[in-house]
Parts: structure tokens; sequence; C-alpha cells
């Protein structure tokens, strides 16, 4: 079983980490994620007993608390506003007690000062310093707040009043600015929440009732009102319709659709009131994919995500252990050197210096920059109508070097239609007949081009139907054996047919291992197909390829039309799973496709694209994207967020490593203060989680 858990008031990653570890230990837990962003605990579990364990655990830790339908979030805005009262009242302190310092002199005057400074380091500190004596009672060492309580504490012990306050001081400040701004880019992504109706009107016998969207039953009938969003995936039932899809496509214009279009949800009514009929369950439609893959997108992290928590978890003990040396070994090799003796020289010096590299020493700036600017990443291809399952696929699709698509279904719209029929040369049915025939045995049939003959009538039914993978159907009508489907299927059956020269999908037709004909079957090109392939290229794909069960001569005239490289046709699913395979050897291999026929291929690719709205369940559970609408011009807007996710997170990683190696050097050496230091880290993270927001331009 699995499930994500709402939390708050977790504050910090390396305290994310820490509630991981101990919710492993439970028993009846299989895998556990606790992300600081997104404030979630993603869970695996054996049974209901572990899921309460989880629960339980996590509300003991520190002041984490598990968020349920009873129990509203407590207000951030609140929270920060207390935090902005508690840095001010210390700031006047600090400034009262640092006026003090320098205009004052006497017993009186010093005492005063010292008493100011107390309410300053106590006013800001105190949430710091009872969070160090948890932790230790816990045994948990060396998180942020440890260092800090150190490197205050510290400098109060030499003498530094004012430097300790104002060590306390920035540090509070730089963490409040840190909470504001990560929970700016938590705010942009909630925004998606919005997707979800509050409520459908239903229409029940000319009586409308109120219901969750949830309750929203197949076949349903929903009146959807002016400004209200669709709340399922339906078809519509009156004349016309003006959807504002921008929620789903990113794209600022309506779209209009006419009786039998597909509305999806989340989009917003933009004209009059119109009837919809509801054609999958709240589960399945658009809106609860996209919530539900945002929610769990953070669980698949990048490398990098990796990396840094690894990172982190050897660094902070090292530069800890690296402290303790400069502030025990640097005044005795000192001595040594000086006098050639010995004895601790000039240790408070040295003790200073250590407390300084303790402070530039902590990761922030990395533990959050780096995961915030994949969640930017999600969030904005969701903005845009492309749902991302990790952020370990944003990195894939940053270094995409081919792009694979299917043809029916990807390339063309899937929407197929009767052009012709083709009867053998004996002719033993007419046209009309055939047709019939085939439409009896494709109505059975979920399949695209079964959509075809939804409207041919047919007088007798076919029964014992069994469907063949990529080739075709068979079937028992009027006690015959039918066989229906493409070259492949009759070729397995030793049954030939006659070659005819034709652009379409043929579709052929045999009868007691007799052949009758061919049905021509027409599939209309997607209108932004060869704007998506040229836009790929320009992002930097070097190879464009079609993977296809069609016929070689159609399969090769939609490549044409659309800008295609390579064209590989007649292939099965396995065989479509062994190309992909053979392409793969030359580089970051991303593949589209739409039917349940491509699961097998988007396993075996690097990143699999699957179409929302006409793609089956097996093809989005196999994929690692979804695009919403269908629309391919999402795909290059993807791989542009991609890339510029990746750029971002490695420019991030760069600039902290940098700054943190140089700072701690000028620590280590005694030459920058410790207030400075304070300083230094805060505006190291602040302008890391600043850069991380760059994801969210459009420029």
């Amino acid at each position: 079983m699995k499930t994500v858990l709402k939390i708050e008031n977790l504050d910090c990653p390396v305290c994310a980490e820490a509630l991981q570890s101990e919710l492993q230990k439970i028993k009846g837990v299989v895998d556990v994620q606790v992300e600081y962003i997104t404030q979630t605990i993603t869970l695996s579990y054996e049974n209901e007993t572990a899921l309460q364990k989880v629960i339980v655990k996590a509300n003991k830790f520190e002041d984490v608390r598990v968020l349920d339908g009873g129990v509203p979030p407590t207000k951030r805005k609140n929270a920060h506003t207390k935090a902005w009262l508690c840095i001010v009242i210390a700031a006047l302190f600090f400034v009262g007690g640092t006026l003090l310092e320098y205009l004052a002199r006497g017993t009186l005057a010093e005492a005063l000062r010292y008493v100011l400074y107390a309410l300053a380091y106590l006013s800001v500190g105190y949430p710091v310093l009872i969070s160090t004596a948890k932790n230790l009672v816990k045994g948990r060492v060396f998180d942020e707040n440890f260092l800090m309580t150190v490197a205050s504490v510290g400098a109060i012990a030499l003498g530094e009043f004012g430097e300790g306050v104002l060590v306390m001081l920035l540090y509070q400040l730089g963490e409040l600015l840190q909470s504001i701004a990560v929970g700016s880019s938590r705010n942009s992504v909630a925004e998606l929440m919005e997707l979800k109706s509050e409520y459908a009107t239903v229409v029940v016998d000319g009586v409308q009732r109120l219901v969750p969207p949830e309750e929203l039953s197949v076949g349903d009938v929903v009146l959807v009102k002016a400004g209200e969003r669709v709340p399922a995936d339906g078809i519509l039932l009156s004349e016309i319709a003006a959807l504002d899809v921008k929620s789903l496509t990113g794209e600022a214009d309506l779209r209009m659709c006419k009786t039998g279009d597909e509305l999806l949800s989340g989009s917003i009514n933009a004209g009059g009131v119109y009837e919809m009929k509801i054609t999958r369950p709240y589960k399945d439609s658009a809106v609860s994919r996209i919530l539900d893959m945002v929610e769990n997108a953070s669980s698949g992290k990048a490398a990098p995500e990796k990396f840094i928590a690894k990172f982190a978890r050897i660094y902070t003990p090292a530069v800890c252990i690296f402290a303790v040396l400069l502030a025990v070994c640097a005044p005795l090799c000192n001595g040594l050197i000086a006098d050639n003796r010995l004895y601790f020289k000039n240790v408070a010096a040295w003790i200073r210096s250590a407390l300084t590299f303790l402070v530039i020493s902590c990761p922030c700036a990395l533990v959050i920059s780096v995961p915030l600017t994949y969640f930017s990443g999600i969030g904005t291809c969701a903005k845009q109508g492309i749902l991302v399952k990790g952020a370990t696929y944003l990195d894939v699709v940053a270094k995409t070097r081919i792009a694979a698509f299917d043809k029916t279904g990807t390339l063309t719209e899937g929407n197929f239609t009767v052009c012709g029929v083709r009867l053998a040369k004996h002719r033993p049915h007419s046209e009309n007949e055939l047709l019939s025939l085939v439409a009896a045995v494709e109505s059975g049939s979920s399949h695209p081009i079964a959509r075809a003959f939804v409207s041919v009538p047919f007088v007798h039914s076919a029964e014992n139907v069994s469907e063949h993978a990529g080739q075709g159907m068979s079937a028992t009508v009027c006690g015959k054996n039918v066989l229906v489907g493409n070259e492949t299927l009759f070729r397995s059956h030793g049954i030939s047919v006659e070659k005819v020269e034709s652009v379409y999908t043929l579709v052929h037709v045999a009868e007691d291992g007799e052949y009758l004909g061919a049905v021509e079957i027409g599939d209309k090109l997607r209108e932004n197909a060869k704007t998506a392939v040229a836009a790929l290229k320009q992002q930097g794909v070097l190879r464009s390829v079609m993977l296809t069960g069609d016929s070689a001569q159609r399969a090769q005239s939609i490549a044409e039309e659309v800008g295609i490289d390579e064209t590989y046709v007649q292939l099965l699913p396995d065989e479509k799973h062994l190309k992909a395979k053979e392409l793969k050897k030359a580089g970051v291999l991303l593949y589209v496709g739409d039917g349940i026929n491509d699961a097998p291929v988007m396993m075996a690719a690097d990143c699999a694209v699957s179409m929302g709205t006409l793609g089956s369940a097996a093809a989005i559970e196999a994929s690692d994207m979804v695009l919403i609408s269908d629309d391919l011009t999402a795909l290059p807007k993807a791989l542009r967020v991609a890339k510029k996710t990746r750029r971002i997170v490695l420019q991030n990683i760069i600039f902290s490593i940098a700054m943190k190696v140089a700072f701690m050097v000028l620590g280590a050496g005694g030459i920058l203060p410790l207030w400075l230091a304070v300083f230094a880290d805060v505006g190291v993270m602040l302008l890391a989680v600043c850069n991380s927001f760059r994801v969210r331009s459009k420029k």
C-alpha cells in the first residue's frame, strides 16, 4: 500500500533526512521519502499498524504535525509575522546594547548592555537553543541549529557578546527569508490545486443536485455554468461550448467545442451554460492525474539531488571534526612554530576561527536550492500541460538526443474514417456487405481504427472475438471464421492478400481462409506535429524516428509531411521494443506513444511520453511524462524547461561549493569575522534559492 501524508512545520532539509531515517526503522514500512520542499511523506507500507506508527512518530518529531482532512494547516503568514516580530525586537535590543558599548561607560552601562544583549539573544535565539537541546537528547547532532548554537555561545564565551547576538540574529533572518522564498515556490505549484472543482451539478430527470467530483459516475449528465470548471472528463451534449484551457496547456486561448467533442476536467467554461456526459471517473480524469503526479513527483529524485543528500550526510560531521582540530591543534602548532615548544598559543583567536569555519560550513545553500530548482521545474511543466513523474526525468529529457514517435494517435489524431473499399477480383461480396462484416468484428475492439466503423450498420454479431496485438482481429460471424487486420496477420494464417497501392491504412478481410478485399482507413495528421518535430531539432535533438505497425507507403507519407528523419514500419510491439533498445545505444531516447501496444517500448525508452487524452491507462502508467491535452508542441517546451532546470542546478552547485570553499579558507585563517561569516552563509543560500526561481520565468 502507498500513500502521501501532508505535514507542516518541517523546518529544514537536514530535519527531513533525520525524520526519514527514524521512519525507515518502523516495522512494516517498505519505503519512505520525507520531502522538505513539498512538506510531504511518501510512504509504502505493509499494514495499517505501520501507517499509524508512522503518523505517531512524525507527530512527535520536533514541531512536525501530520495533516488530515479534519486538521487545517497552520497559517504560514501568522508564523512569518511572529518571526518578524521576534527579529525586530531582537534588533532593537541589539542596537541599544551596541550604542551603550560605544557611547556609555561605567558599571551600570556595562550591566545594562549585557541585559540588552541577553534579551536580544533570547528573543531571537530561543527556538534554536530549544531545538538543539532536544536534538542532543535524541542523539541528533550536526544540524544547522547545533552549528549556530555552538558558534553564538562560543562567541559569547570569548567575550564577544555583540557578535554572538549578531550571529543568531542574522541566522534567524536568513531562515525567515528562506522560508518565505520556499513558501513562494510551494504556493506557485499549490495554485494547481485550484484546478479541482469543489462540486458538480448532476442532472437526473430534470432535477439538479450538487455532488463532489469524486462521486461522479460514467454516464452522469452534468450541467456546467459560466465560470465553472469542468469537474471530470466527458463529452459535450450541448451544441457548442467555449473553454478556457490555459490552466491545462499554459496557452491563453479559447477552445471552441461542438457536440461530441471531449472536454477535459480543469477547463473553465468561458461561455454559456452547457450539458456534458461524464466518460471517465474523477480518479482517471485530467485533473486527478495532474494533482497526483505533481504531489508524487518529488519521490523520483534526480542524480544531483541524491548526490547532495549523500554529500550533506558526510560533509557536516567532517567539517565539525575539522573545526575541533582547528581549535585544538592549530594553537599547539602555533606555539611550537613561534616559540619552539609545545603549548597552546592564541587559543581565543583559533577558537574564533573554528567557530567561523563552523558557521560557514552549513550546507543549506545546496540542500535547499537543488531540490527547490527541480520542484520549480516540475511545477512549471505542469502549468504548461506537461506532467513529469519525477525530477530524474527532467534530467533525462534535458539530455535527449533521439526522439521516437508512434504514428497512430500520436503524430496523427487517431480519428479514423473509411476512405474507400478495395474488393477482391472475384468479388464475393458487395462494398456494403464487406463493411458490415468488418464493423461486426471491430465492434468489440477499443483500437482507434475500430472507431472508423462505429457508424457502419451490421446485421449479424461477431462471436469468439480475439485481438492479435499489432496485427488485427479474428472472430466468428454466422458460423464462418473472419480475419480483419494487416498483412502480418494474414501471413501468419497462410492467406495471400492482393497488392493494393494506397497511401491509407489498409484493413484486409478474409472469410474461412478466402480473401475478400481491403478497407482503406484514413487518419488526419495532427495540426502541430510538424511544428513540434522542428522545434525539438532546434532544441538539440539529433534524430527523429517513427516506429509504427503501419505499411511503408502510408508511414513514409506521414514521415515526409512531418519531417521525420527515419521510419521503421510494420513493427509488432516486441519489435518496437527491440528497435528502441537499439536506438538507445546511440544516445538518450525519448519515445512518444498513445496506445496499449506502446507500453513495452515505453518501458525500454530512457524517457517515455504518453498522450494524456487519447492515451490508454497502460501507456500512461508506463510513461514518465504525460501531455495532458495531446499537444505535441508541449514536448519542446518540456525540453526547454528541463535544460534550464539542469543548467540552474549546476550553477547552484558550482556557485555554492566555490563560495563555501573560499569563505571557509578565509574563516579558518581568521580573516573573516564571525558575524560576516553568518552573513556570507545566509547570502549564498538566498542567492542560490533566488536563482532557482528563474526556472519559473518564461524567458
